[in-house]
């Protein structure tokens, strides 16, 4: 099976995800399973994943997130490339 696009990451996101797979071990698996979803998938075209485009959000910033559990991460799409700039949790009084 091949994946029509290529993820990349920053040095920002390099740096925050270090500093995530130190305090939740579960965060290997899902970023895993992040790269996964956005070489197949970065648009969502199916509906599947948790995938939003953010309003009023310049390239190069992050235009694109996607959510699995408390984790969100935020990419760009180029043509045929993925570049994620950001990882992290979501607070948690974000919905109370």
């Amino acid at each position: 099976m091949t994946f029509p696009f290529s993820v990349r990451t920053t040095s920002r996101f390099e740096r925050l995800s270090r500093g995530l797979l130190q305090g939740h071990p579960e965060f290997q698996a899902l970023q895993e399973r992040a790269f996964g979803i956005l070489k197949a998938d970065p648009y969502n075209g199916s509906r599947a994943y948790h995938i939003k485009k953010l309003v009023d959000v310049p390239i190069g910033e992050g235009q694109w997130r996607l959510t699995l559990g408390r984790f969100r991460f935020r990419y760009d799409v180029y043509r045929c490339d993925v570049v994620l700039h950001y990882c992290g949790l979501r607070r948690e009084a974000t919905y109370r």
